[in-house]
């Protein structure tokens, strides 16, 4: 099964969406957003750069934790992963936004 993106709405009435594998586990949380069309236009930004790994910063945190930034062209942190106990875990979430990011539908979650 495919992944796919949830729009949602905060309670703060900001917009914000996850990507999720087939799992359903949430392999990309994005940034708050002002208005629902800029969460769109990120969804649309992880469409489309997902495959291009320059667009993932990986990082270490100080507890030796391992997680990744996805960037847009301009450098803006569009959505950050989970922590990883280890590299290769990083590298396996890595995989699964860039398989599952392209051709994910949106569920859209605003409503609810």
């Amino acid at each position: 099964m495919n992944g796919w993106f949830e729009l949602h709405r905060s309670s703060d009435d900001q917009f914000y969406f996850v990507l999720k594998a087939g799992n359903a586990e949430v392999i990309l949380s994005s940034e708050r957003y002002t208005t629902r069309a800029a969460a769109e236009n990120g969804i649309a930004s992880v469409r489309a750069n997902s495959p291009d790994d320059a667009r993932y910063e990986r990082r270490t945190a100080s507890d030796g934790r391992h997680h990744f930034n996805f960037k847009a062209a301009n450098h803006q942190v569009i959505g950050s992963s989970q922590m990883y106990a280890s590299q290769a875990g990083r590298e396996a979430g890595i995989n699964s936004v860039r398989a599952n990011g392209p051709g994910s539908t949106v569920k859209d979650k605003t409503a609810d």
